[in-house]
């Protein structure tokens, strides 16, 4: 049973979701806002890069966001569509906690997932001196011992990219390839390493090391420890959908040079999607999206679907018009004299 009936249901409440549900709520919109309470940069504990907020732990945004769209009437819940499809001219989502709700038009902004190298204590360490971005944590490493986990030419764009920071850095071949991964790269490659002055360590990784709850380093298979101060990790990254299938979102792989590196829902620039109704806004769709940049997309993508419900509203009304006018004249007559005298105007024909 649909307890809840909306014009927009924003489906994710970072950024770009709330940004979205803030331009609609603006727009006197009625919106709702599912959130699950886990947004990819939870881990962190500063946001930076974000204009005039930059430092701010990623929950204060959050926080501040939410009570920004509450207050111009927006609902936002901690909870998870667990199914949601087209119902005639709408969208009927099921939630996890029970709630069934209907809305006119979805945005999506679920956000990716990150599948981390399979290295022992990268994943305990992810977000704080396990990295991926240098435009979000590179300014907090530099001058510091820095290792590189990867192979082939990725690993090697992101070693001379986190040069720019700091002169100690170290390219691991070894974690998660086969021996020898230096084999794949080029003569270019070597001499870019090189010229740069990184370091090239080219043997099984074993994981981290860790001491008193702070990385001190590198582990190889045979042993030695290597010391770093912070840990620059690929991660794959993929659209997350789960529980939105029902909405058959076409998704295509994004290639960085000739390696694919995540996949992501097709869309526009202004977030609209091959299926009717239905935004997107954030890291869905752009894998490389900061926050700044998915908060902005969100207001396109809402803004986008303020101009669809006004022109669909505008139809509604045109055709509602048109009815009346072409009702037969004693009908026009008799709603025209009972809302006279409703108004205790005069009364006439």
């Amino acid at each position: 049973m649909v307890t809840e009936q909306d014009d927009v249901l924003v489906i994710g409440g970072g950024a770009a979701g709330l940004s979205g549900a803030l331009t609609l709520a603006r727009a006197r919109r009625s919106v709702l806002v599912v959130h699950d309470g886990a947004p990819r940069n939870a881990p962190a504990a500063h946001m930076h890069a974000y204009l005039g907020l930059d430092g701010l732990p990623p929950a204060d945004l959050l926080a501040r966001g939410r009570a920004e769209v509450e207050g111009y009437g927006a609902r936002v819940v901690e909870d998870r569509v667990v199914d949601i499809r087209r119902d005639g001219d709408g969208f009927r989502a099921a939630l996890a906690g029970g709630r069934v709700v209907r809305a006119r038009r979805v945005l999506v902004a679920t956000g990716l997932v990150d599948a981390l190298p399979d290295v022992p204590g990268v994943a305990e360490r992810w977000g704080r001196d396990v990295l991926h971005c240098p435009f979000c944590h590179g300014w907090e490493v530099r001058d510091r011992a820095v290792a590189v986990l990867g192979s082939g030419p990725l690993a090697v764009h992101r070693a001379q990219l986190w040069r720019g920071w700091t002169a100690d850095v170290t390219l691991f071949l070894g974690a998660g390839a086969p021996a020898g991964a230096g084999d794949g790269l080029s003569d270019d490659d070597w001499e870019r390493l090189a010229a740069l002055g990184v370091r090239v360590v080219d043997g099984p990784v074993a994981g981290l090391e860790v001491v008193d709850d702070v990385l001190t380093g590198v582990r190889l298979a045979t042993g030695t420890v290597l010391a770093c101060d912070a840990v620059v990790v690929g991660t794959g990254m993929d659209a997350r959908l789960d529980g939105l299938e029902g909405l058959g979102l076409p998704t295509e792989p994004v290639s960085m040079g000739d390696q694919v590196i995540g996949t992501r829902v097709v869309a526009a620039p202004d977030g609209a999607t091959p299926v009717p109704g239905v935004r997107v806004a954030g890291n869905v769709t752009d894998l490389r999206a900061q926050v700044q940049v998915a908060a902005a997309a969100g207001l396109t993508a809402g803004a986008a679907l303020v101009g669809e419900l006004a022109a669909e509203d505008a139809d509604a009304a045109v055709a509602r018009y048109r009815a009346e006018q072409e009702a037969p004249f004693s009908a026009r007559a008799e709603r025209e004299l009972a809302a006279r005298r409703a108004g205790d105007g005069p009364v006439g024909l």
